[in-house]
């Protein structure tokens, strides 16, 4: 195996025995084999839509096969065969029309002729002899801007399907996104071409990001600030962990009145702020810190979990009994929730559990400061700023992960200065998402916009700042200090840098992905940069 798409990927370099997030080698060569096959099937797609052939079914099966692909969400080497064998079959019933539309009837890519073998142990072979990414291009610097492309697509993807869930959909996403996989089967790309392909996913990502809130917003509210509590309370509880707020609320629905506490868990944490879903008095609260703890405090919930989507590392097996999927998660020995959405294993393991014996309140935290919440009291934060009494404002937001060198953000937010504000999204708070770090007349300094596709909501609040003060985004006080882990952040940073935003710091470490000449194009274009070796370089060269 090859695999470096993520930051905590061995040695700086890649991983080639086994993942550092528990991926066995025959899940990453079915993978490969998988994002070839997409290849194949978005070779023909894209050369349908010239002749009029389109087919959403084929649409939302290619972002769903993509998703599936991105670090933490199926390790079940069964599933991957189903989803291989799939994209087949629709590339040849796709070929087929195209062809009877007056479209092309041979194409070039390998990938468009590509047979599944029959068995899986064949297919992890077949996977295993491809070795995908080292064979993207033979110049190092191409195949560097290929991944970028690439892993941008899988968090591109991520955020499609979860908009798709929730009824927004948009044909032009869809499309680029077949057109981009299949010029990743080029050979005759240049420099300039590749960086403005991965550009280009960053401009589409925007648009996914803004179904998504238009689908979070529009079915739950817009979010408001809300209090949440920490720790627990006596009873029987399901932690829920992912992204989907969807399946948040048909859990909720489906547990009214039988004495379940719902507990959030990671980036569920900002579901406390809609107000469709926080109208549910047994949606109690927030159980769970930093990345690194994940796996200790799974061990120790006395109550059902609930995976959706993507989350943390496979789980333990003194814990993978009491685990359920839904959506695209899944491993081998988990129990996953259909499509039928029926979470009745999930409630009966719950109530068959001891549940929490006693409560342990552990303080609170406030969410909800998304674009409408820092929109609604623009006035004040203008004032101040014009007033001094905010100097700047920080976005401290991305992944968290296990590697060391992550209590940088800690630090990094503990030593901002008093008259700065800190806005932070995902999973990456979670180092510091309960500091208390007081206000500035009334606004609080910390302020919780989201999940990590609540960048839209983060984006949207920058650039009505900027036309408060009729200056550009670059001109505000204000610094983005970023974390990454996997291929959701690659991509909202190549939303960033398509929007033109400038001087961001990275880390805790930098792609491995990124080749030496490619992180020259980046930091002469975008004077992008790796976080410093402490927070007080960082803060002082900021703020002088």
């Amino acid at each position: 195996m090859f695999c470096n798409q993520c930051e905590q990927t061995a040695q700086g370099t890649g991983c080639t025995k086994i993942g550092v997030c528990g991926k066995q080698g025959e899940v990453a060569s079915l993978q490969d084999l998988l994002t070839f096959a997409i290849q194949g099937l978005s070779v023909v797609a894209h050369e349908g839509r010239k002749v009029g052939v389109v087919d959403n079914a084929i649409d939302r099966f290619t972002a769903e096969a993509i998703f599936a692909c991105l670090t933490n969400v199926d390790f079940d080497p069964a599933r991957f065969q189903v989803w291989i064998n799939k994209a087949y079959e629709l590339r040849q019933s796709l070929k087929e029309k195209v062809k009877a539309a007056g479209g092309p009837a041979r194409f070039e890519a390998d990938a468009a002729s590509y047979t599944p073998a029959l068995t899986l142990a064949s297919l992890e072979a077949q996977g295993a002899q491809l070795d995908l990414i080292n064979t993207l291009d033979a110049n190092e610097d191409l195949r560097s801007l290929k991944q970028i492309s690439l892993y941008g697509l899988r968090g591109l993807a991520a955020y499609t399907d979860h908009a798709a869930i929730l009824g927004q959909q948009d044909d032009t996403i869809y499309a680029f996104i077949h057109e981009a996989m299949s010029q990743l089967t080029r050979k005759d790309l240049g420099l300039n071409d590749l960086v403005g392909l991965a550009l280009k996913v960053g401009s589409v990502n925007l648009k996914a990001m803004e179904l998504l809130d238009a689908g979070n917003t529009g079915t739950y509210g817009h979010p408001v600030p809300t209090e949440v509590p920490l720790g627990q309370k006596k009873g029987k509880a399901i932690l829920v962990s992912g992204h989907d707020l969807r399946d948040l609320e048909l859990l909720l629905q489906q547990t009214q009145g039988k004495g379940i506490s719902i507990y959030t868990h990671g980036e569920m944490l900002p579901c406390h702020g809609y107000p469709a879903l926080k109208k549910y008095e047994h949606f109690y609260g927030h159980y769970g810190t930093a990345w690194q703890n994940q796996h200790k405090e799974m061990d120790v919930f006395p109550g059902a979990i609930l995976f959706t989507t993507n989350c943390i590392q496979k789980p333990k097996e003194t814990y993978k009994a009491n685990v359920f999927t839904t959506g695209l998660v899944g491993w081998p020995g988990v129990t996953h929730i259909g499509d039928s959405k029926d979470f009745t294993p999930v409630i009966e393991r719950a109530l068959a559990l001891e549940g929490f014996t006693a409560d342990a309140p552990k303080g609170s935290v406030l969410t909800g400061f998304a674009r409408n919440a820092v929109l609604g009291v623009a006035d004040k934060v203008i004032e101040a700023v014009k007033a001094k009494a905010i100097r700047h404002f920080f976005l401290v937001g991305g992944c968290d992960g296990a590697k060391p060198g992550r209590n940088y953000y800690t630090e990094f937010v503990e030593k901002v200065p008093s008259d700065c504000v800190v806005l932070t999204l995902a999973c990456g708070k979670f180092r510091f998402f309960d500091k208390k770090l007081g206000d500035i007349g009334g606004i609080p300094r910390l302020l919780d916009v989201g999940q990590c596709n609540d960048a839209y909501s983060a984006i949207q609040i920058a650039v009505a700042l900027a036309g408060a003060f009729n200056c550009g985004v670059n001109d505000l006080p204000l610094s983005l200090v970023l974390s990454w882990y996997e291929q959701k952040a690659v991509v909202i940073l190549l939303t960033l840098l398509s929007l033109g935003i400038k001087d961001i710091r990275l880390g805790p470490s930098l792609p491995a992905f990124i080749t030496p000449n490619v992180l020259n194009v980046l930091v002469e274009n975008f004077a992008i940069k790796p976080i410093a070796a402490t927070p007080d370089e960082d803060l002082k060269a900021i703020l002088g």
